[in-house]
């Protein structure tokens, strides 16, 4: 049954590394990291069977008693693909007798394996949790020349066999820098061509043996390559995915030049006025229409005609200067702030672009800049809060073109003519007005 389960082990081994050579050809994963390394190693060799009566490579009541090194090998491996890979490695054995309970015998073994890898990390795509540890399985077949060196009396036989058989192994790791890490490995090899004990001696068996030898050693992978880290730890990117992204991030710029901010109806890409007032008029590229050239944009100059009588009659006035200061004086123009907040709310552009306009086609003109606080919270911090504001809506001014001079800030602290207990009414004084002057 272990003969069995060994040989499935690695014919599966060798099925996945060809299966993934077949997959990984069509581009689905990246090939951005450091396939080859190589690896030294040394620790303990242990034959376990057969042995003669009388001999033993550890005590026979504990298992890798007296442990002590006498296993080394290298070897270089090379991953397929992120998750398969394969190896080979060259291997020296010195076993021999480890306690009083066994008579003295020494068996030199010189080995070669080349085995499939899974990196099990990978498969179970688990790198997210697995930080600088790393575990791979490995297996498959090697071959084996024994040479005894015992000399006892009782031994018929004192030379050399050469056997095959198979190898599994695991082998977790730990990177140490981006290049290195450390392992250690444990394999389980069988021989089934074996015609000596470990000891040395001949079976009094007519057929071939079924050898077991187990082996622990320690070692560090080094990884070499184009990339930084060890490819055991790359970080692999699915081109699908990637594609994907590309993609996503295309729709998304798609969409952002697509926006809206003011709402006229005109995206971003091609708006030249991106402060236009809701609900007015413009043209192809976002500008309040303002046919007339009078700094008004036509359909707000309409509105206020409309809206605005004199004399106590329905004699319509014509919109002037004054009237349009008379607004911005009163406080229809105005900027809001959320609570303890020194920038207005986007909602505010809309009013600020309004006076920025206004500045822009009255060059000759000036403004106080007025800032308010609600009643909560200290009088000094009010204080501060209320220029702070003033003079946010200052500094944007100023940034779209308006010289500073014409500006003056002024921070009036609290506005008390609301109930301080309703929020609702606290949003209309948390503001900044405009005088012209």
């Amino acid at each position: 049954m272990k003969k069995n389960l060994q040989l499935l082990f690695a014919l599966l081994l060798f099925y996945y590394s060809s299966a993934q050579v077949i997959v990984d050809t069509t581009g689905v994963l990246g090939d951005s990291f450091n396939r080859w390394s190589i690896e030294a190693s040394a620790g303990q060799a242990i034959g376990i069977k057969p042995n003669a009566p009388g001999y033993f490579s550890n005590s026979p009541d504990k298992f890798l008693a007296g442990f002590r090194f006498n296993s080394f090998g290298i070897g270089a491996r090379y991953m397929i693909n992120p998750k398969f890979g394969v190896k080979f490695d060259l291997n020296f054995d010195n076993i021999n007798n480890q306690s009083g309970t066994s008579l003295e015998f020494q068996m030199l073994q010189y080995r070669t394996t080349f085995q499939g890898v899974v990196n099990l990390i990978r498969l179970l795509d688990l790198q997210e949790f697995s930080g600088r540890f790393g575990f791979l399985l490995h297996g498959g077949v090697q071959i084996a020349q024994m040479t005894s060196k015992t000399q006892a009396t009782n031994h018929n036989y004192n030379g050399k066999d050469n056997n095959a058989g198979l190898i599994v192994g695991f082998m977790p790791e730990f990177r140490i820098t981006k290049s290195l890490a450390f392992f250690a490995d444990l394999n389980l090899l069988t021989n089934y061509s074996q015609h000596l004990n470990w000891d040395g001696s001949f079976s009094d068996r007519s057929n071939n043996l079924y050898g077991q030898m187990i082996s622990t050693t320690f070692g560090l992978s080094y990884s070499f390559g184009n990339e930084e880290i060890h490819g055991d730890w790359a970080i692999i990117e699915d081109k699908k995915i990637k594609e994907v992204e590309e993609l996503n991030e295309r729709i998304g710029e798609i969409e952002r030049l697509m926006n809206d901010s003011d709402k006229d109806g005109v995206p971003d890409y091609l708006d030249v006025e991106l402060n236009s007032i809701a609900g007015v008029a413009v043209d192809t590229k976002g500008r309040m229409v303002d046919k007339n050239n009078n700094g008004i944009p036509d359909q707000l100059e309409k509105y206020i005609d409309n809206s605005i009588t004199t004399n106590n009659n329905n004699n319509k006035t014509a919109i002037n200067e004054g009237m349009l200061e008379q607004l911005i004086n009163d406080g229809y123009v105005a900027a809001y702030f959320d609570k303890n907040k020194r920038q207005p709310t986007n909602e505010s552009s809309d009013n600020i672009g309004f006076i920025l306009n206004y500045l822009r086609n009255n060059p000759s003109t000036s403004v106080d800049i007025i800032g308010y606080a609600d009643e909560l919270g200290e009088t000094n911090y009010n204080n501060k809060l209320s220029s702070d504001r003033a003079q946010n809506v200052k500094d944007i001014l100023v940034k779209s073109g308006i010289d500073a001079s014409r500006l003056n800030i002024v921070g009036n602290g609290v506005d008390n003519s609301v109930d301080k207990n309703s929020e609702y009414a606290r949003r209309l004084v948390r503001k900044v007005v405009f005088k012209i002057k």
